[in-house]
């Protein structure tokens, strides 16, 4: 065999040996220790397994006093990071191990295990024949890791964008679901108290450990079905899953909102009058009249809060006391009455503001509940009109003094109201008004004024106030007449007739919002006069 022939033949077995190094130490060895490598930086990656162990990969508690949800961002966290931990770390292996230690050994003719150096030539020369096989083997063992393994976690990634897109769509789903609801039952929340009045699309929530309040308790970020306070506490995250008995706050202004303000359709009804012309008498009578209806078990009644169970309580020991109510001080906390029939029940929010505060155009803007008003009781004092106190005589002048008329005539106060009004309301469309006569009991007394018939609207004419009927009915979509005795339906000896009667022009506005009350405004014998366009 010549010298060429020896070389092609030396250069062969060296293929062969390197080729069968290659495959043993890959088949045999590096690819599990590698895969192996790669599985386990990808499950420590989502560690720590050690009680106690801070981990700075999980997402903080922000301002919002809840655990953020799982899914919402630390599913990415830490799908990135079993994804980065499982392709680098067979790498790093490869390198540090194989390349750096078991190769480099063999190059230097020291065994891989213990670094010693070979005891003879022919073994010293054997671990240095070794040594590119060996790296071969290693490198084509790390390749196949990475394509495995890398196949293995692309699965899991699409696996995990699924489930994000089904808890996304979970979102999507109850917030539409909510949002339709509310829209479906016109359902507008919108805070009673005085100076503030603005709408609450989501109300802040105290949490039951009454440390933590959260402004953003719904399907999110925070969880789908339930959000888990700082505390510990879970609290449900939708209105379908029981947000309703979490105590509520209003997010402008802090104070506390009923419960059944998120779920039952609220009816802004605001009370308009001068000063003295009755308005907190015939809404101490409006109530008289609802609980009269529902002795009867034609209405269901109830006090939205505490609070207006408290009003109502001193307001009544007031009327028991000394029959008649005091005077409206400073900016009053809407009223707040649950009123129901059948299946239905409106939250009815019942304002009633001084006379003062409805008096020039500036302080009326400042009265922001109107804008949500859903129609308006007009409170009229014939006897503070100065046409009505002419036609009067002078042998009636004492019982107008015992009836303390209103500062200001109805009509001033209707041409006040007016423009404001409109422009408070905007395009949700033209109001109904109920225009109540108050002080019927006075005025039945004074045989100088023709009597009150049934058609209100007609008497006022008659009293010379027929600009002010005709102002109602351009002003308002709608306009429908009383007269009534507040004095006589509440206190002692109420009659339960004029109560029901006192309590018509809140039940006929009710039943505009859709609740079933009609029936029982339209049962009362003589009626009321109507003017519509």
């Amino acid at each position: 065999m010549d010298g060429g022939g020896l070389t092609e033949l030396v250069v062969t077995l060296l293929v062969v040996l390197w080729a069968v190094t290659a495959l043993l130490v890959c088949a045999g060895n590096a690819f599990w220790k590698l895969l192996a490598t790669a599985t386990r930086a990808a499950v420590v990656e989502l560690g720590p397994f050690d009680a106690g162990r801070s981990d700075q990969r999980v997402i903080a508690i922000d301002a919002e006093p809840a655990h953020p949800s799982y899914w919402a961002r630390q599913v990415w966290v830490d799908t990135a990071g079993v994804l980065g931990a499982g392709l680098r770390a067979p790498w790093r292996r490869w390198r540090s191990h194989w390349m750096a230690t078991v190769v480099a050994r063999l190059l230097q003719r020291r065994r891989p295990s213990t670094g010693a150096r070979g005891g003879n030539p022919v073994s010293r020369l054997w671990l240095l024949l070794m040594a590119p096989g060996t790296a071969v083997g290693a490198t084509l063992a790390v390749l196949l890791v990475a394509v495995l393994h890398g196949a293995a976690l692309l699965l899991l990634a699409l696996l995990v964008t699924v489930v994000w897109s089904g808890w996304l769509l979970a979102v999507g789903v109850l917030r539409g679901a909510e949002r339709a609801w509310l829209l479906a039952f016109r359902i507008r929340a919108v805070c009673p108290h005085p100076g503030c009045h603005r709408p609450v699309p989501l109300a802040a929530h105290r949490c039951t450990c009454a440390d933590e309040v959260h402004r953003e308790l719904r399907p999110g970020r925070y969880g789908v079905f339930r959000h888990t306070c700082r505390c510990g506490v879970k609290l449900p995250a939708s209105l379908l899953t029981g947000r309703a008995r979490v105590a509520a706050e209003c997010p402008a202004c802090d104070k506390p909102l009923p419960p059944s303000l998120a779920t039952t359709r609220v009816v802004h009804v605001p009370l308009v009058g001068a000063s003295s012309s009755g308005k907190t008498m015939l809404m101490a009578a409006v109530v008289a009249g609802l609980r009269s209806w529902a002795a009867n078990g034609a209405l269901t009644l109830d006090y939205a809060s505490d609070a207006d169970r408290h009003d109502g309580s001193l307001l009544d020991r007031r009327l028991r006391d000394d029959d008649w109510a005091l005077k409206t001080q400073g900016d009053q906390r809407a009223w707040m009455i649950l009123v129901g029939r059948g299946r239905r029940r409106r939250l009815l929010y019942l304002y009633d503001p001084m006379g003062e505060a409805l008096q020039g155009a500036d302080r009326l803007r400042e009265q922001q509940y109107l804008a949500h008003a859903d129609g308006v009781v007009f409170v009229v004092d014939v006897l503070a009109d100065r046409e009505v106190r002419r036609r009067i005589a002078e042998a009636d002048s004492g019982r107008i003094a015992d009836a303390r008329p209103a500062a200001q005539g109805p009509v001033d106060t209707f041409d006040g109201l007016s423009g404001e009004l409109t422009a408070l309301v905007g395009r949700r469309g033209r109001l109904p008004v109920a225009v109540v006569v108050t002080k019927r009991d006075v005025l039945d007394r004074i045989p100088s004024l023709p009597p009150a018939g049934a058609q209100v609207d007609g008497w006022l004419v008659q009293l010379g106030l027929g600009g002010l009927v005709r102002g109602f009915t351009h002003q308002f979509g709608t306009a429908r007449y009383w007269s009534v005795s507040a004095f006589t339906a509440t206190g002692t000896g109420a009659l339960d007739p004029e109560g029901r009667r006192a309590a018509e022009p809140v039940l006929w506005l009710l039943a505009r919002s859709g609740l079933r009350v009609g029936p029982l405004v339209d049962a009362r014998p003589g009626g009321t006069g109507v003017r519509a366009r």
